[in-house]
């Protein structure tokens, strides 16, 4: 019996890492975080689009990684369709990286592997 709550619990903590994912940002915070003087990666996508749901969790760990050195937001463009055309998005999930300077500098459409967003936060001089 305390083998199967045991499985059951870890089951339960695995579902709600799965389900991770940080709020859409607000337009107030994509500016605070483009004057930051920090590299920043916005996930334009939607919280109903398959490749968009397997990137939430990535997302949320990497926003927790690079807490304090860079930004890590996520747009849903299903609830700011304004921001969507501002970054002229055409298909989801897409990443914009910016620069310290707040200037894009690279663009990525599709579901990116953790590995490929350390490196492009990389290439902007994250350590």
């Amino acid at each position: 019996m305390k083998r199967c709550i045991a499985v059951l619990s870890l089951l339960l903590m695995l579902a709600g890492v799965a389900c991770a994912e940080l709020p859409s940002a607000t337009d107030a915070i994509v500016k605070q975080a483009l004057s930051s003087g920090k590299p920043t990666v916005i996930d334009l996508g939607a919280r109903t689009c398959i490749p968009c749901k397997k990137m939430a969790p990535i997302l949320e760990s990497l926003s927790g990684e690079y807490r304090g050195k860079a930004s890590v937001l996520f747009i849903d463009v299903h609830e700011n369709r304004a921001a969507a055309e501002k970054f002229r998005v055409q298909m989801i999930p897409t990443q914009i990286f910016f620069d310290a300077r707040g200037k894009e500098v690279k663009r990525h459409i599709g579901f990116a592997e953790k590995s490929e967003i350390v490196r492009e936060l990389k290439t902007l001089g994250i350590k």
